[in-house]
């Protein structure tokens, strides 16, 4: 018996608790929609908001009529404002329409009277009007339309009267071809309350987007520092392109980032685009290069040639898109399906990773580079895929854009990761532990050649005559001036027991360690065959039959020629520059240079020197100086140097002060008259010696 009247206390006690809780709820200030009647009474309105959810009267269509508080708009449909239009039976309309929604606010004792209305999300530009007077705007409508890339939160005063009509006239601008059907005007619903809670509400907006780019601003520091220091790499060496090519791929994110939204800069739709199409593109060019430099593709000339070609294109492609979107506030349908086509051909271009994956398969790379060819071919693939299901997406209906962009992997801290993102960051660290490898292998190139340009250096130091014999009734001046560490010139002056002289001057082609042993190879040959024979003709010959076959496809030009005691001076020439004598160019019989063909002649012409005559010999390097304007040298210059029977320090230093771009040697012979001191001279500031 106890134990039921216990029961029936403790339901009665329940029931009144019951009873309490809804009448505290009910005077809980809030929205209350009145059956029957389309106006939403806000209750209890002070500190505070609330939410002006529920369906709002619609009609699609433009009249300054409907902004009146006592317009009949019983006729109109009825739509939520939680999503947009396109989705609620108005699929892909752009133009103007109307929501409107009779509201009565019944303010708390002692409240301001002030309020706002909050309207997080609307596209593309809107005005807002309370009882037919406009209490602000969002962009401009057309003729002259302006709107934002990005939509940012608005508020806007609500004063005077506690109820009315809010009337909100919205513009949908042309739709884009990656423009969903589902889209246009208010799609989160608007709050309404006081001044400062409106502003809170506000502000935790934007801190939500905040939070959800923390890590981009992050990413956006590590990308900017990342492309500074590839810009000062490329700058240092231009040759390393894989630098520039780094730096443009890591900032061009940072600029779309910005275009997006991520510092809440207020961009102009037309202006956002016109810049993003462009910036877009740049950003696919550089993973081509990139992957090109990377996989060492460049080592294929017509792989670049052909990147560099559909490179051109696509950023013109690009670039006229961009342009496009100028004018897109009064886009007509010409336009939108240009923008069709140019959209197209960019996504067509994306293709293009693929090949350059499927080429560098036949490489041998390290894992580091397979890691960026790995990585970019998923980041890429996914991007194609996407971008291909976006594109015409409101007349395809495929999902796949949102399943892989939009879709969340998972959520630290508020910061969302992604598919597209998680690969993303996966490339980029891939491009710089690959960059970080390039960079360690391209020291090591580096330190070799050095090592192999001292060796090399050392050999010609070898190789270049310390001192000079001096000739007997002759004056010598020669000079020696490489155009790199280490060249392919050289001469030799050999005196013979009978009292003769074999001068011998020439250039190898080719440079570094390979010009100086095929040059230490001819002195020694040459050195050999002097002591043996005094017939340059002979000495060329041996030369000739040395070095055919010997060369890897190089070649030597020579000239050899015999001073006697009596003037005379004997030449053979193999394919070499003809020697001035007083100012005027001998002519000597042409021949082949040497190491080119085993049966190749030579023949000897003399000539005879008299007191005060001089002869000039040179390398081609002097010839072929080429000044900051491209112009060569010239004969007519050589013409006018030699005229002035320079010496061989005078004549060299004119053609590097005109721009030297070979090794430049030059050797003079002036005869003497009987009595006269033999004087030689050597200069060779290439070998830090003057002797």
């Amino acid at each position: 018996m106890s134990s039921q009247r216990e029961w029936s206390n403790m339901v009665k006690i329940l029931v009144v608790v019951a009873a309490l809780a809804v009448v505290v709820r009910a005077q809980k200030p809030g929205a209350t929609h009145v059956p029957g009647s389309r106006t939403l009474v806000l209750d209890g309105m002070g500190k505070g908001t609330a939410d002006l959810g529920g369906l709002w009267q619609f009609h699609i269509g433009d009249d300054p009529q409907w902004a009146r508080p006592d317009f009949d708009d019983s006729g109109w449909e009825s739509l939520l404002v939680d999503a947009p239009w396109g989705a609620q039976g108005h699929p892909s309309y752009a133009g103007i329409a109307w929501y409107r929604r009779h509201i009565s606010i019944m303010p708390e004792p002692g409240a301001s009277g002030q309020y706002r209305v909050l309207i997080p999300d609307a596209e593309d530009a809107y005005e807002v009007y309370w009882n037919g007077k406009l209490v602000g705007s969002y962009g401009k409508f057309p003729p002259h339309a302006y709107w934002y890339y990005s939509v940012f939160p608005r508020s806007f005063p609500i004063n005077g009267d506690t109820g009315g009509v809010l009337a909100i006239r919205v513009w949908k601008a042309p739709l884009d071809i990656f423009s969903l059907a589902e889209s246009g005007g208010i799609y989160v619903v608007p709050s309404l309350g006081d001044p400062d809670s409106i502003e809170l509400n506000q502000k935790a907006i934007t801190w939500d987007e905040v939070q959800q780019d923390l890590f981009d601003y992050s990413l956006v520091l590590l990308r900017t520092f990342v492309a500074l220091l590839c810009v000062v790499l490329w700058t240092r060496s231009r040759k390393e392109q894989l630098f520039l090519w780094v730096g443009v791929f890591t900032v061009t994110p940072v600029g779309l980032g910005i275009l997006q939204n991520l510092f809440f800069i207020p961009i102009s739709y037309e202006l956002a685009r016109c810049i993003n199409q462009p910036l877009y593109v740049l950003s696919n060019v550089s993973l081509w290069f990139l992957l090109v430099w990377l996989l060492r593709l460049n080592e294929d000339p017509r792989v670049l040639q052909w990147t560099e070609v559909l490179a051109r294109t696509t950023v013109i492609i690009g670039i006229l898109d961009g342009l496009a979107a100028l004018f897109w506030g009064e886009a007509t349908l010409w336009m939108q399906w240009t923008d069709a086509i140019l959209c197209t051909c960019i996504l067509l271009s994306e293709l293009f990773p693929f090949a350059l994956i499927a080429l560098a398969l036949r490489r041998r790379l390290d894992a580091s580079r397979w890691a960026v060819a790995l990585t970019a071919f998923l980041l890429q693939l996914m991007r194609t895929i996407a971008d291909s299901s976006a594109l015409g997406q409101r007349f395809t209906h495929w999902t796949l854009y949102s399943n892989l962009i939009d879709n969340r992997s998972f959520q630290i801290q508020g910061v969302v990761f992604g598919p597209e993102k998680l690969t993303s960051l996966a490339l980029f660290a891939a491009i710089l532990y690959a960059v970080y490898r390039y960079v360690l292998e391209t020291q090591a190139r580096r330190t070799a050649l050095e090592q192999e340009i001292q060796s090399a250096k050392e050999i010609q130091q070898m190789l270049i005559p310390e001192t000079l014999p001096s000739l007997e009734g002759y004056a010598v001046t020669s000079a020696y001036t490489p155009a790199q560490e280490v060249g392919g010139d050289f001469f030799q002056i050999l005196s013979n027991p009978d009292g003769s002289t074999i001068v011998a001057l020439g250039d190898v082609s080719g440079k570094g360690l390979k010009a100086a042993m095929n040059v230490s190879m001819i002195v020694g040959v040459m050195r050999a065959e002097a002591a043996s024979s005094v017939s340059p003709e002979k000495i060329m010959s041996a030369l000739n039959q040395c070095l055919v076959g010997r060369m890897q496809g190089g070649f030597a030009t020579t000239i050899v020629c015999r001073l006697d005691m009596d003037g005379t001076v004997t030449f053979a020439n193999a394919g070499h520059l003809p020697p001035y004598l007083n100012g005027k160019e001998l002519t000597l019989e042409p021949s082949l240079p040497l190491g080119l063909l085993s049966q190749a002649e030579f023949s000897e012409v003399a000539v005879r020197l008299n007191p005060g005559d001089q002869l000039s010999l040179y390398t081609d390097g002097l010839l072929e100086a080429r000044s900051k304007n491209g112009e060569l040298y010239g004969f007519e210059r050589m013409n006018t140097l030699f005229s002035a029977r320079p010496s061989a320090q005078e004549a060299s230093e004119a053609a590097v002060a005109f721009g030297q771009e070979d090794d430049i040697t030059v050797l003079t012979l002036t005869r003497l008259a009987a009595g006269e001191e033999s004087t030689t001279e050597l200069v060779a500031p290439g070998l830090a010696r003057t002797f």
